[in-house]
């Protein structure tokens, strides 16, 4: 069975904010509606749908211009990152997109939703990472991160 949704947020693989999506029931029911991720589609909930992509137009062009400056930053610095490390260099956890948000305000860097970082690697190790951050539809950012143990 597949249900109907509206996107609220931007889903990788999936779509963007404002789109009408059918997916399995129970990714719908157990991820994206627990996440507030997406809402179940209604005639009432169209009239939401095309308030959000009115909303979307207007953010559209000084959203993109924001995205490209933070773009510029990010590309141009590598986040250092303090951790706990085992003799191997190996981490007690990984590094969370959460830490990477607080890492990118702790160097002065623009603001991020950790929801748009995307790790394609686990950062279980010391040492040079790469993630990316989607800032806006059109740009993606990359994410240099150095791992460092804590002393």
């Amino acid at each position: 069975m597949t249900s109907k949704l509206i996107l609220t947020h931007d889903v990788t693989n999936l779509g963007h904010a404002g789109d009408v999506v059918e997916v399995k029931d129970g990714y719908a029911r157990n991820y994206l509606i627990p996440r507030k991720l997406a809402t179940p589609w209604s005639k009432g909930a169209q009239r939401q749908l095309d308030q959000m992509a009115e909303a979307r137009r207007k953010q559209a062009i000084s959203s993109l211009e924001d995205a490209q400056t933070a773009r510029e930053w990010l590309a141009s610095n590598v986040l250092t990152i303090t951790a706990k490390a085992g003799d191997s260099g190996r981490l007690f956890g990984a590094i969370t997109t959460a830490e990477l948000v607080e890492a990118i305000k702790a160097a002065g860097g623009p603001t991020v939703d950790r929801r748009k970082i995307e790790v394609l690697r686990p950062m279980k190790s010391l040492g040079r990472h790469s993630a990316s951050v989607r800032l806006h539809a059109d740009v993606v950012a990359p994410l240099e991160v150095n791992v460092v143990a804590a002393r």
